[in-house]
């Protein structure tokens, strides 16, 4: 979910998420899990998803925005950074990820099985 603000319309994270906001919690299929007292009453903190609900929050300071991550069950990113990566390019010449830090890339990958 790309986000503005750090708070959240229950309606729309329901939409975009599938996570309803009941009196008992955020809940989907047969799982319920508990929010902050209210938080069912009105707008959602960003943060406070992020918490409960194990959704990595990514923010990017330059373009004003954040994105919540689907939940990640026990298996959220602890970093935004990539690992190195060092594979040969087109013409064969070895390229590292690390040469295009500071810059935003689109990793495509694709396999044959």
């Amino acid at each position: 979910m790309i986000l503005t603000s750090l708070e959240v319309d229950p309606k729309e994270f329901e939409a975009r998420t599938g996570w309803a906001i009941k009196p008992e919690g955020a809940c989907k299929d047969h799982i319920c899990v508990p929010l902050a007292a209210g938080a069912h009453a009105g707008k959602l903190d960003a943060r406070m998803l992020s918490e409960r609900l194990g959704m990595p929050l990514v923010h990017d300071a330059d373009a004003k925005v954040w994105c919540l991550g689907p939940e990640a069950m026990g298996h959220a990113l602890t970093t935004a950074r990539a690992p190195e990566l060092a594979l040969p390019d087109y013409k064969g010449n070895q390229f590292r990820l690390s040469s295009l830090r500071g810059q935003k890339a689109l990793i495509v990958t694709w396999s044959s099985w």
